[in-house]
C-alpha cells in the first residue's frame, strides 16, 4: 500500500503588504502542477464520506478522479451535474467544516483541499469552454417563479430548468447575483465569477427580471395568478440587526449591509471612477466576529483606513469566521479587540462617531447557541477613538414577503417557516430555502436548500 500523503498543496496568495493596498483576488489559485499534486492525495476511499459532507452532494471523488485523469472536460461534467456555481463554492463555500472535516485524510490531519480543487476546474472551464450550451430538457408545461437570485435562488433555477420548467427569477436590484454581488468583497470572491455563473443559469433557459422588488410591484398571489404554478423564495435575509446602545445613530455608523454595498456593488472602492459616497475613516472600529466582520474590516483597511479594529465580545475560539479569513486579516494588521463589546458611542459637536466606550468581558456558561455567554467585567469601561463603526451583527430577512403574503407563516425573527427537507411552506404552491428560512447562514447551505426545494417542486408539479 503507497504510503499516504498528508501535506496538502498551498495556495499561492497575494502578499500581505501587497494586497492590503488592493482589490485583487487574495488567492491566487492553483496552477496546473499543483492542482495534479492535490489530486493525488485522493486515495479513491469506497465510503466516499466527502460526499455526505456536502449540502448539494457534489461527486468529489469522480471529478477528483477526471483531473487527475487530465479529463477536464468530465472532471467539469461531473461537478456541474449537482453544482450550478462551482467558481462561487470554490472561493468562499467553507469546506473546512463540511465535505473536508470528514475526509478520510482528516483523521491524519492531511485532508484532501476539495474547495481549491472545486475552484482549479471552474476556472478552467471559464478559461478554456466558457458557457457550454446544455441540451434541454422536454419541456414540462409548468412555470416556476423564483424571487431572488442568490445562491438559494440560482440553484433552484438551474435545477428546475434542467428538470424542464420554464423558470422565471424575480430580482429586486439591477444585478442578478444576491449576497454574492452585494456582500463579498471583489479580493475574496471577483464579481466576473459570479456574472459567469449567472450567465451559466440564464443559458438553461432561465429568464431574469431585474428591478423588480416581490412585495411592492407585484404579490405572490398575483405571481400565481399570472400563470405561475409554483414560487421559490430565496430573498435572503438583508435586514440589519443592530447593537441598540446609546448614540448609535452618530454620523459615521454603518450597518455592515449597507457598508459592503456601497463598496462591493455600487464599487465605492473605484472612486472617483464610481461616484459612490463612503465614508473613509482613518480609525475604524466593526463590531462581529463573523466573515461578514471580516470583509468589513478588510475592505475599510483597503478604503485607506490607518487602524482597523475587530471588536468581538467572545474569545478567538468561538469566532464564527473562516479560520482562513481571520488568518488573512490578521496578516493584513487588522487589529483584533477581543472579549470586548461597546457600551455606547461618543460623538462631536458635530454629531460624527469619535469615540467608542467598551465593557471589557468574560466568560460564563454555555448559552443556548452552546458557546460560553460574554458576561461584562464590572468597572472595565474604556475608551476607543475612532471616526468610523460598522456593526456586523447578522441579518434577518426583510419583512416585505411576509407582510404581503397572506398565508404565508413566520418565525423567529421574521424568518418564513419551511420544511427543513422540502422547502414547503405553510402556503399553497410556495417554497422557500435559504436565509429566508434559516436567518444568515453559508452560501453552501442556502444552495442545498435551493436544490433540495426543487426536487420537491418537480416532484409536485409531475404529480399534479
Amino acid at each position: 500500500m503507497a504510503k499516504l500523503n498528508l501535506n496538502r498543496t498551498e495556495m499561492p496568495r497575494q502578499k500581505p503588504e501587497v494586497r492590503a493596498k488592493n482589490y485583487n483576488e487574495v488567492a491566487l489559485g492553483y496552477s496546473r502542477e499543483q492542482a495534479l499534486a492535490e489530486a493525488e492525495r485522493c486515495i479513491q476511499c469506497p465510503k466516499h464520506p466527502c460526499k455526505a459532507g456536502c449540502p448539494v452532494q457534489v461527486d468529489i471523488p469522480e471529478f477528483i478522479l477526471a483531473l487527475r485523469d487530465n479529463n477536464m472536460e468530465e472532471a467539469v461534467r461531473i461537478l456541474k451535474s449537482k453544482n450550478a456555481l462551482p467558481g462561487v463554492c470554490g472561493r468562499v463555500c467553507p469546506q473546512e467544516t463540511q465535505c473536508e472535516e470528514v475526509c478520510t485524510l482528516a483523521k491524519k490531519g492531511g485532508q484532501v483541499a476539495i474547495g481549491r480543487l472545486e475552484r482549479y476546474v471552474a476556472d478552467w472551464e471559464r478559461e478554456h469552454m466558457g458557457v457550454v450550451p446544455v441540451k434541454p430538457a422536454q419541456p414540462s408545461g409548468r412555470k416556476v417563479a423564483v424571487v431572488g437570485s442568490g445562491p438559494a435562488g440560482l440553484t433552484a433555477a438551474a435545477d428546475l430548468a434542467k428538470m424542464g420548467h420554464a423558470v422565471t427569477i424575480f430580482e429586486a436590484l439591477h444585478v442578478a447575483g444576491g449576497v454574492l454581488m452585494y456582500g463579498i468583497p471583489e479580493f475574496r470572491l471577483p464579481k466576473d465569477i459570479v456574472q459567469g455563473e449567472v450567465d451559466y443559469v440564464a443559458s438553461l433557459g432561465v429568464e431574469i427580471k431585474l428591478d423588480s422588488v416581490v412585495g411592492k410591484l407585484i404579490t405572490i398571489d398575483e405571481v400565481l395568478k399570472n400563470g405561475y404554478d409554483a414560487v421559490f423564495l430565496g430573498t435572503g435575509a438583508g435586514l440589519p440587526m443592530f447593537l441598540g446602545c446609546p448614540k448609535e445613530n452618530l454620523n459615521g455608523i454603518y450597518s455592515a449591509n449597507e457598508f459592503l454595498t456601497r463598496v462591493n456593488l455600487m464599487k465605492a472602492y473605484q472612486f472617483p471612477e464610481y461616484d459612490t459616497p463612503v465614508r473613509i475613516g482613518r480609525r475604524v472600529a466593526v463590531i462581529g466576529g463573523g466573515n461578514v466582520a471580516m470583509d468589513s474590516a478588510r475592505c475599510a483597511l483597503r478604503l485607506g483606513a490607518e487602524k482597523v479594529y475587530i471588536i468581538y465580545r467572545r474569545s478567538e475560539a468561538e469566532m464564527p469566521a473562516r479560520r482562513e479569513e481571520v488568518e488573512n486579516a490578521k496578516e493584513e494588521g487588522i487589529i483584533f479587540k477581543l472579549l470586548t463589546n461597546p457600551k455606547q458611542f461618543i460623538g462631536d459637536e458635530q454629531n460624527n462617531v469619535c469615540q467608542m466606550e467598551c465593557h471589557e468581558m468574560e466568560l460564563g456558561e454555555p448559552d443556548e447557541s452552546g458557546r460560553r455567554r460574554p458576561i461584562v467585567k464590572e468597572g472595565s469601561e474604556f475608551k476607543i477613538d475612532i471616526d468610523v463603526a460598522i456593526v456586523a451583527l447578522g441579518t434577518t430577512p426583510n419583512p416585505l414577503i411576509a407582510s404581503t403574503t397572506p398565508g404565508l407563516e413566520t418565525g423567529n425573527r421574521g424568518t418564513v417557516v419551511a420544511d427543513e427537507e422540502t422547502g414547503q411552506t405553510k402556503k399553497k404552491k410556495v417554497w422557500a430555502g435559504g436565509d429566508i428560512v434559516t436567518g444568515a447562514a453559508t452560501v453552501i447551505s442556502a444552495m442545498g436548500a435551493g436544490k433540495r426545494a426543487a426536487a420537491d417542486i418537480d416532484k409536485c408539479l409531475r404529480n399534479g
